[in-house]
């Protein structure tokens, strides 16, 4: 009950304000933008490739949008000194945490959801699979979850919010280059270093509409580790 409170709290923010809507429009705008440039204007292609490019597109800008969405989430909080209505209140650190991430996820579906037109689009002169499309966004889902954990993490580390947003940035690149540093190490870290990679290993099989558990599974476990990552931030603050 008290996490979906501060859930419903955060989300009525973003809703209510300007910020929210600025990035979801241009999400939208950027994203229609390169479907129509690097989908259906870039020349004869078969309509899955279409689609992957869509899903290779949408993903870069959904891990932006997770961060830009989530910089503010605690921070902005510590800023305001509303952090001390959080701690005395009767919702635990996890739950306050846990609340926050939900809100951002909403954003982030709402964001997701205002896509689905450029798919549907497919279908005026080409056909694709109704599965290859539910694949596709389970997997910007699934990226969008592990992006707002870690944009979460970050933000509980800091009173502003834009030195969160570059940390949540930095870790987010470095995870993303996990394959770049997988070619240069030796084993057995370089068999650690590739399944890291937060792209490369993993979204990829979403955007060829091939879901796999292992792919679930480590966007999941990245989305608890930096939620359990936070919550610890915010417990130690207490003892401060």
């Amino acid at each position: 009950m008290h996490t979906l409170l501060v859930a419903r709290r955060d989300l009525a923010a973003y809703l209510h304000g300007y910020a929210g809507w600025v990035i979801v429009a241009a999400v939208l705008f950027v994203t229609g933008l390169l479907f129509q440039t690097r989908g259906l204007g870039a020349g004869p292609q078969l309509s899955h490739e279409v689609l992957e490019t869509f899903f290779e597109n949408c993903g870069g800008l959904v891990m932006i949008a997770g961060i830009l969405f989530t910089m503010r989430s605690l921070a902005e909080e510590r800023q305001l000194g509303t952090d001390v209505l959080l701690q005395t209140s009767p919702a635990t650190d996890a739950q306050v945490v846990v609340g926050k991430w939900l809100a951002a996820m909403g954003m982030m579906a709402l964001t997701l959801a205002l896509t689905l037109y450029m798919p549907a689009l497919i279908f005026v002169n080409g056909k694709v699979s109704l599965a290859h499309i539910a694949v596709g966004y389970t997997g910007l889902l699934s990226l969008a979850a592990a992006t707002t954990a870690i944009g979460i993490a970050a933000s509980s580390l800091f009173r502003t919010q834009l030195p969160a947003g570059i940390l949540g940035a930095v870790v987010l690149v470095t995870l993303l280059l996990g394959w770049l540093l997988s070619d240069v190490t030796d084993a057995p870290f370089k068999d650690v270093l590739a399944y890291a990679a937060f792209w490369d290993k993993h979204f990829t099989t979403f955007m060829e509409g091939r879901l796999h558990v292992r792919d679930l599974a480590y966007y999941a476990s990245v989305t608890f580790a930096f939620l359990l990552a936070a919550t610890k931030v915010l417990e130690g603050r207490r003892w401060q």
